[in-house]
């Protein structure tokens, strides 16, 4: 067998196609939860600490103090954007949390699973 033929059996496989899907359903879930972060936890999140825009905090790394950071990034200053970072983080946690309780639900779901058999005696 050829290296193309195996490429083409490779890449037909049922794994490389559930992958596909995956790495698909995967991009627009992280879209949802990027919404579910921006638009639903951090404005309230922003109230309880003062109004904080957690995008925009940074901190200039040449001492010079700058109105904002897109002013900052205007003059290509040097910055670390630690809010961006923090907002990031949140991202994550809320995402690895809901694949975390999906795929307790599917464990949870399959046949024969410990759950089952001990609510099933």
């Amino acid at each position: 067998m050829g290296m193309v033929d195996e490429f083409k059996q490779f890449a037909v496989s049922g794994n490389v196609m559930d992958l596909a899907v995956g790495v698909i359903i995967g991009g627009a879930f992280g879209k949802i939860v990027n919404s579910f972060v921006n638009d639903i936890i951090m404005p309230p999140l922003g109230l309880l600490t003062g109004g904080i825009d957690f995008k925009g905090l940074f901190l200039a790394l040449d001492g010079k103090v700058y109105e904002n950071l897109d002013a900052a990034a205007k003059v290509k200053a040097p910055i670390l954007a630690y809010g961006n970072f923090i907002q990031t983080t949140i991202e994550f946690l809320v995402l690895a949390w809901a694949i975390f309780l999906m795929v307790k639900a599917m464990n949870r779901a399959r046949p024969g699973s410990a759950n089952q058999a001990k609510a099933g005696g």
